[in-house]
């Protein structure tokens, strides 16, 4: 699926998608010639380490011996990110990369083991993941406009996976451009908030459409608005933002690949190749698809690209906000 956001799709009419050309070199030993490790910086069982073990699958075969995804969770993944970005760059030790350790940790952090723009690279894409703005299916609120309406009376609460999630820094941002305050209630990932929603304890939720959709579909939530360009087709009843007259309202989770900085070309090209790869196979796409995920095959050129225009994007909002990780 082609993406239409103009910062997302930077650099997407550059070029085809990288080809392997050959066996890659790394050290002067045909790479990989042993098993890669993908390291995770969530607990076993989350969305990302559920992508990451699928999209695992896929390569293995594709590499020869079998990619180890590792779980080493704490602190917005910043113990994941040491590890990746002091390891040896030779492709054997591989980060699961998303908006947090890429591009939120430097904002959030008055010190990091680990500078993103510096240390790591990108590999290539997996997929984005649109956000919705939910409420329960009898609330009052049918529209932004009701929203905006009620927070003139009372300031509602909304709900999201974590302080400074891409859910939490959205809701933010869509406050300050559309004009409406709203009090943020964290949760431990978004199926708990969604549950306080359904149960009456919280009265919004900002959710991901990988949680979120299973829950649109049945009937158990109602879509206010969806931060993406294009509606879902998923979701098809969710105006989206510039619907609403809100066209700077854009925000997304994504997940990605990265690799120290040194690593070889030659190495990364392969690591893209076959990455690009098990994310298109059908499989995958079926998947995706049905939770609301897209994704398109960059080139590492591509993602680096990508990556540093959501810095220039989030790292001020996080600033002008106040939060802290390390505080």
């Amino acid at each position: 699926m082609m993406l239409g956001r103009r910062d997302f799709a930077l650099g997407l009419a550059s070029g085809a998608l990288v080809g392997a050309g050959g066996a890659a070199m790394a050290q002067g030993t045909a790479w990989p010639d042993h098993p890669p490790r993908w390291v995770v910086g969530y607990p076993p069982g989350g969305p990302s380490d559920t992508f990451a073990r699928l999209i695992a699958s896929f390569m293995s075969p594709r590499l020869g011996f079998n990619m180890v995804v590792e779980n080493r969770p704490g602190g917005g993944a910043v113990l994941a990110s040491e590890t990746v970005a002091r390891s040896t760059p030779d492709g054997y030790t591989l980060l699961h990369a998303d908006n947090g350790n890429l591009v939120y940790n430097p904002a959030l952090y008055a010190r990091l083991p680990y500078d993103p723009d510096k240390d790591l690279t990108g590999v290539g894409f997996i997929g984005r993941f649109p956000l919705f703005l939910v409420v329960r299916p009898d609330s009052p609120v049918k529209t932004l406009a009701d929203y905006i309406a009620a927070s003139k009376q009372r300031v509602p609460t909304y709900g999201s996976p974590a302080v400074a999630s891409p859910h939490h820094l959205a809701m933010e941002m869509l406050k300050r451009r559309a004009g409406f305050d709203a009090t943020h209630v964290p949760y431990r990932g978004g199926p708990a908030a969604m549950q306080d929603l359904l149960s009456g304890m919280i009265e919004s939720v900002l959710i991901d459409c990988a949680t979120g959709i299973p829950f649109l579909r049945e009937g158990k939530a109602r879509g206010i608005l969806v931060l993406s360009e294009a509606r879902s087709a998923q979701a098809p009843d969710v105006p989206t933002t510039g619907e609403l007259g809100i066209p700077d309202a854009i925000a997304f989770g994504w997940q990605a690949m990265s690799a120290p900085a040194a690593t070889p070309p030659a190495v990364i090209t392969r690591l893209n190749t076959e990455l690009n790869a098990a994310v298109a196979a059908p499989e995958m796409q079926a998947r995706m698809a049905g939770l609301g995920i897209e994704s398109t095959p960059w080139t590492p050129t591509q993602f680096n690209s990508f990556v540093a225009a959501e810095n220039a994007q989030w790292r001020p909002l996080i600033r002008e906000l106040g939060i802290r990780l390390d505080s």
